[in-house]
């Protein structure tokens, strides 16, 4: 009675068409001298936060693009792929405005500047004529693992869908792109899948476990009310490739899977057996962050900030890493893990 995940084709030659067609591939190197925009330092509410940033007014305002998942280099672990710099990494997703979806996006940030810029995250499509095209990709992007060269998205009822940092491309004519510069291509996905006798998983938000050795990709959903499931599951990484550990057909199953988790869970991140889980409760009030093991959690009312999303854990920071969603009141902030427990 378990959850898979089981890896598609990769789209190797439709990337392939995109760089060659629309633009070149630059990586995150050749991202980082372009940073177009400029966080702010800001004073986050919550009584675990120790500093935190703001992005600039535009992007707090925006009410097509909501923030969602956050991963670090540290997680990468890679400084050719991070091109040795210090970054975070925010996902987004957009509501629906004029009859437009414009998908999913991830922003890279510069701790070290607080510059920054948005990535469009897209499928790349070759039509029967040969011509490369890109598709925006619809998943909520909750949460993000980066493990050496790959970035894992959250897709809830799809499973994950992974990109390779190396195939982020510069596009010549913004107009191909819904106006980005800049986008990164799915080379492949993890459907979903669930033996007859367990319930589909949401994967709702996910993180890089380095509790376990080797990592493991922890996933978990996000339940609200009493009658959705609320599960925490982990799935084993293969440190060799940099992905999950698969069988010969693709298929990858969990470790374990936790039935105990909580209500509003936004994120979870595990430092040796310890869980840090963000829990949100409405636009109006200060999330919860919550400290322990499944089935034995306490809580810390307003110790986050309103509307917290995914967590992330940097080791030699010893910080853990969130971000909130709600326009007007969206932060990335740090967390002492050695004083979150306020005890």
């Amino acid at each position: 009675m378990t959850i898979h995940l089981r890896r598609t084709d990769e789209n190797v030659d439709e990337i392939e068409a995109v760089a060659s067609q629309l633009g070149r591939r630059v990586g995150v190197a050749g991202l980082l001298p372009h940073l177009n925009r400029q966080a702010e330092l800001a004073r986050v509410p919550g009584r675990a936060v120790e500093w935190g940033w703001t992005w600039q007014p535009s992007d707090v305002r925006n009410r097509r693009w909501w923030p969602q998942g956050i991963t670090t280099s540290a997680d990468a672990d890679d400084p050719a792929v991070t091109a040795g710099s210090r970054l975070v990494v925010v996902s987004w997703y957009a509501h629906e405005v004029d009859g437009q979806h414009h998908g999913s996006r991830i922003t890279v940030v510069d701790l070290d500047t607080l510059r920054y810029r948005h990535v469009l995250l897209v499928e790349p499509v070759v039509d029967r004529h040969g011509r490369a095209r890109l598709r925006p990709v619809q998943v909520h992007a909750g949460g993000l693992v980066w493990w050496g060269p790959y970035l894992h998205v959250a897709g809830t009822r799809r499973g994950l869908v992974s990109c390779r940092l190396d195939d982020l491309v510069r596009v010549d004519d913004v107009e191909d792109a819904l106006g980005y510069r800049y986008v990164l291509p799915v080379r492949f996905a993890y459907r979903a899948e669930h033996d007859d006798d367990t319930e589909e998983m949401r994967y709702s938000f996910c993180s890089l476990d380095r509790g376990a050795d080797p990592p493991q990709l922890l996933a978990g959903e996000y339940a609200h009310g009493s009658d959705q499931t609320r599960r925490i599951a982990h799935f084993p990484l293969d440190p060799e490739t940099h992905l999950l550990s698969t069988t010969e057909d693709g298929r990858c199953s969990a470790l374990q899977l936790h039935d105990s988790g909580l209500g509003q869970m936004q994120g979870a991140a595990v430092v040796g057996d310890t869980y840090y889980v963000t829990s949100s409760r409405g636009r109006f009030r200060h999330g919860t962050l919550y400290v322990g093991r499944p089935g034995r959690f306490r809580g810390f009312p307003g110790a986050l900030p309103i509307g917290p999303e995914d967590i992330a854990y940097w080791p030699e920071l010893d910080l853990l890493w969130s971000v909130t969603e709600h326009p007007g009141r969206r932060f990335v902030f740090a967390m002492r893990r050695g004083t979150v427990d306020m005890g």
